[in-house]
């Protein structure tokens, strides 16, 4: 069995300041104002939308995404209902072949919940998840070595199983989807892959990340 830490990787090429000239054009439209387009008006047009709350603009680009989470995480991140989706399949893919490495793959509980294994109680924790990932990954191997298919063997896979989910949507859904997930109030280790993201995307494309990371730090 492997344990890995959950991440995000930004699947669409991304230029911070082609986009924000990509969304003033479009938004322009609406004011008739493309006149006023300059070399370095696109920041500041694009700030003002948002502030304003015009943020349907946003929505004529779209970024795509691939999270490398459990399947836990997986379930809430499908529920955002605009958006394209492919994952990986427990019911194709055999994790007893050479390409997954003979073993299942499980997202560490201890990064989400930040367990501190220095506490007592939380090392006896993070132990009990380890022998149940590890009897679940013993179990899924008999089933499939008595003939069960993947999608028969699948059932005994836990919550933890590291899952790729690729998932493309427009920047305004995308502002939903970090300032809902990324808040305080959301699962654990949902928060941790949406603080990955929110990270990212601010590096990238600052002025349209701008009030959400302002918002977070301001919690922290």
């Amino acid at each position: 069995m492997k344990i890995i830490n959950p991440y995000t990787e930004i699947l669409t090429p991304l230029d911070g300041q082609a986009i924000l000239q990509h969304i003033e054009l479009c938004g322009r439209v609406c004011y008739k104002s493309e006149d006023k387009i300059t070399d370095t008006s696109a920041a500041k047009f694009v700030a003002g939308i948002i502030k304003r709350g015009h943020e349907a603009v946003l929505e004529h680009f779209d970024i795509t995404v691939k999270f490398v989470c459990d399947r836990g995480v997986s379930h809430e991140i499908v529920r955002h209902r605009m958006a394209s989706y492919c994952q990986e399949s427990t019911r194709y893919c055999n994790y007893s072949k050479d390409k997954f490495g003979n073993q299942i793959t499980c997202i560490d509980l201890a990064t989400g919940f930040s367990y501190d294994l220095d506490d007592e109680n939380d090392r006896k924790k993070y132990e009990v998840w380890q022998k149940a990932m590890e009897a679940a990954e013993q179990y899924y191997f008999q089933m499939l070595e008595l003939g069960a298919k993947p999608e028969e063997a699948r059932s005994i896979l836990p919550n933890s199983l590291k899952t790729e989910i690729v998932m493309t949507m427009n920047l305004r859904e995308w502002r939903h989807f970090i300032r809902l997930r990324s808040a305080n109030a959301a699962h654990p280790q949902m928060r941790e892959v949406a603080l990955i993201l929110l990270d990212k995307v601010h590096w990238l494309i600052p002025v349209c990340f701008d009030d959400i990371w302002s918002e977070y730090h301001a919690d922290v």
